[in-house]
């Protein structure tokens, strides 16, 4: 029997990678700035250290910085379990619905706050990255 194969997407240059995670600390350090709790998802072994932003840089070659918003645990594991077990998306449960409409809002946040500091923001493809924000770099 043989191991299957998976087509992995490239990852980006070890230069462009380099670049990516200059930006992620920048990131971090203007949400800190702006009272934000945040940090380095991707260089966090452990579980998930709390609410605020977590910053992570995609390595892959169409990768770049994402920021998404975590919120606490009471918030988070209720809406998550309800979701597994199914629910009527035209009227989700409260909890759920508040776990999303806090996304949201916070991904507005997000971008307005890193847009104010000087970065280009986009909203990247909901499917792939939820509600997280893509970083594209600073503005010229």
């Amino acid at each position: 029997m043989s191991d299957p194969e998976f087509d992995l997407p490239p990852r980006a240059a070890p230069e462009v990678i380099a670049e990516w995670n200059d930006l992620a600390d920048r990131v971090c350090r203007e949400l800190a700035r702006a009272g934000l709790p945040a940090r380095r998802g991707d260089l966090d072994d452990g579980p998930q250290a709390g609410p605020g932003a977590e910053v992570h840089v995609d390595p892959v070659a169409d990768g770049g910085v994402y920021v998404d918003w975590e919120t606490d645990a009471e918030l988070r594991i209720p809406a998550l379990e309800l979701f597994a077990k199914g629910i009527d998306y035209d009227d989700p449960p409260s909890v759920v619905r508040h776990h999303r409409n806090v996304h949201a809002f916070m991904r507005d946040a997000l971008t307005g706050i890193l847009a104010s500091a000087g970065f280009q923001v986009e909203e990247p493809d909901p499917h792939t990255h939820g509600t997280a924000v893509y970083v594209r770099g600073r503005r010229p």
